[in-house]
């Protein structure tokens, strides 16, 4: 099935007259929740893929949730058994990044902390090909500045994956100011491989998502915070007032405080507005480790069934 592509795009043949250069073995990053989802969908697009995590007892277990998540679409007949198992069956398991010699392309899917994407790319880099691309899943950190920092500024782009990646149609692509055309139409033409629509973002903190939705959010915990209403008041009102199919705390506890936290920090320090600062209470919950559904408590109590609001 073909993804519909951002009316801003240029035709794959824009300056070369060539084709994109065909990606055809990925590499990601980090086997956490989003690192399993884009390692999921490159699998079902008939990619062979590497998933690589360094701690070791991770991967069993990214590889476990990967076939839960797959039996899930062979029940909704979305996918057949044939196909859950060949999928299943393309994915390599490492904790050594010389795994990634033979890929066309490396995703990044570390946590939203630019000091660990920066080591991991220092550890990284001497095991690619010279043409391998680099990506990377940033839901707000500067593509240039991430780029700059590696040897092929030019074949590095932002590849911003929607969480759960094997549901969400969408992906951020945004380009960092050395990225060319190459690496732009070859993750383009990745993307229409994997059945999503690519929105084109200019590289300007938190992108677009996460430049509306994370602000938002962090409007809800103000708003909690100040008392203008408790945690199921506020998640209540936008859910039947706006028609939102979760309310901005309970998605806060979805995406993880500690990211929503990361991404206003981006923001205020990149655009020096005070209408990015983070509110004290996020911080606060963070420096708690209540960090939302991944650790069982954050604005909702998830040890209990359904769970309770904290305040």
């Amino acid at each position: 099935m073909d993804a519909d592509v951002d009316d801003g795009v240029l035709p794959l043949t824009a300056n070369t007259g060539l084709a994109p250069f065909a990606i055809e073995k990925v590499g990601v990053v980090g086997a956490g929740q989003m690192g399993n989802g884009i390692a999921h969908v490159c699998a079902l697009a008939g990619l062979p893929v590497v998933l690589l995590d360094a701690r070791a007892e991770a991967l069993p277990a990214a590889k476990a949730t990967m076939a839960r998540n797959m039996d899930r679409q062979v029940a909704r007949e979305l996918i057949s058994e044939a196909e859950r198992d060949a999928a299943l069956a393309r994915v390599l398991t490492s904790t050594d990044y010389a795994s990634f010699e033979n890929c066309d392309m490396v995703i990044e899917a570390a946590t939203e902390k630019e000091a660990v994407k920066l080591a991991i790319y220092r550890t990284l880099t001497p095991h690619l090909k010279p043409s391998c691309m680099l990506a990377s899943n940033t839901s707000s950190i500067s593509i240039t500045r991430l780029g700059a920092s590696t040897d092929r500024p030019e074949k590095f782009i932002g590849m911003h994956f929607m969480n759960p990646v094997p549901v969400m149609k969408l992906v951020e692509i945004i380009r960092g100011i050395a990225t060319d055309e190459a690496t732009f139409q070859a993750t383009q033409a990745l993307a229409a491989k994997l059945s999503k629509t690519t929105s084109v973002s200019e590289d300007f903190p938190a992108f677009i998502v996460n430049r509306i939705l994370v602000p938002m959010i962090n409007e809800a915990v103000y708003a909690l915070y100040e008392g203008v209403g408790s945690v199921a008041a506020i998640d209540t009102a936008m859910k039947l007032g706006a028609n939102h199919p979760m309310g901005p705390l309970e998605l806060a506890d979805f995406i993880g405080l500690d990211t929503c936290l990361s991404i206003m920090q981006v923001l205020y320090e990149g655009l020096s507005d005070s209408k990015y600062r983070p509110c004290p209470l996020l911080v606060k919950y963070v420096e708690a480790g209540w960090l939302g559904r991944k650790t069982r408590r954050g604005f909702y109590d998830y040890t209990q069934t359904p769970p309770r609001p904290t305040r």
